[in-house]
């Protein structure tokens, strides 16, 4: 289903929408603004993709049991020793 609607641009965003136009790269003004909202719509849908995951990776952690934790001095005494020492 397409829908017409109006739309306002600023002089910068006309001059590009028609440039690209001109070039080829759309094939009208508003199969470039079409483009445009569907980057958008593509952008937000990974955004909550990976903020979903983050979310379940913090619940995940938040969850592990304090005895499950990884000892900072042990893990990192390997690295420490072959540092240069100031």
């Amino acid at each position: 289903m397409t829908v017409k609607t109006t739309l306002s641009f600023t002089d910068r965003h006309h001059r590009f929408l028609q440039e690209q136009v001109d070039k080829g790269v759309f094939a009208t003004t508003s199969a470039g603004v079409a483009s445009a909202v569907e980057r958008l719509i593509q952008d937000e849908e990974t955004r909550t993709v990976m903020l979903d995951a983050l979310a379940a990776e913090i619940r995940n952690r938040a969850a592990t049991p304090p005895q499950d934790y990884v000892d900072e001095d042990a893990t990192f005494a390997a690295v420490f020793d072959d540092l240069p020492r100031a």
